[in-house]
């Protein structure tokens, strides 16, 4: 089963459990899929693939990332608490991501096999490194190990 259809499928159990945070936001992921399968010229009854789904769940991650950032920036901590409660629920969706260490560990070992790498190459060496890393690892915190190893 498809995430698309794992998302779907969990709505009436959201419901049954009466938990009012994971049916709305269980609703609103299952909404945004099926723009993106519209935006995509499918019909809306499709489903997205898992790669699809996991670009869309990444979204909707990163969006509430952002408004918990701002809400807190403008010292409203009580509409930081949904989001971050939202958040955990898409977190649960998706694949669980490497650590910094993880990711120090291959960045090291890519750094001694393409020799020696300069600061000014580093934006092209994390773009490479983020093509094998795709899913795996957050941009973000491939972006700071590499900036902090070629320092």
């Amino acid at each position: 089963m498809t995430i698309h259809e794992t998302l779907k499928k969990s709505i009436p159990d959201a419901m049954r459990a009466k938990d009012a945070v994971r049916l709305q936001t269980l609703r609103s992921l299952v909404t945004m899929m099926t723009n993106e399968v519209v935006a995509r010229k499918r019909k809306p009854d499709e489903f997205l693939t898992d790669e699809e789904a996991l670009a869309v769940l990444k979204r909707a991650a990163n969006q509430r990332k952002d408004s918990i950032e701002q809400f807190i920036k403008g010292g409203r901590p009580e509409l930081a608490e949904p989001e971050q409660a939202e958040l955990a629920i898409i977190e649960s969706y998706l694949p669980t991501l490497m650590s910094r260490e993880e990711i120090e560990t291959i960045v090291r070992a890519k750094i001694a096999e393409a020799g020696t790498v300069s600061k000014a190459e580093a934006g092209k060496f994390t773009g490479i490194l983020m093509k094998e890393l795709r899913g795996q690892a957050d941009g973000a915190d491939v972006k700071a190990v590499v900036d902090n190893l070629l320092a």
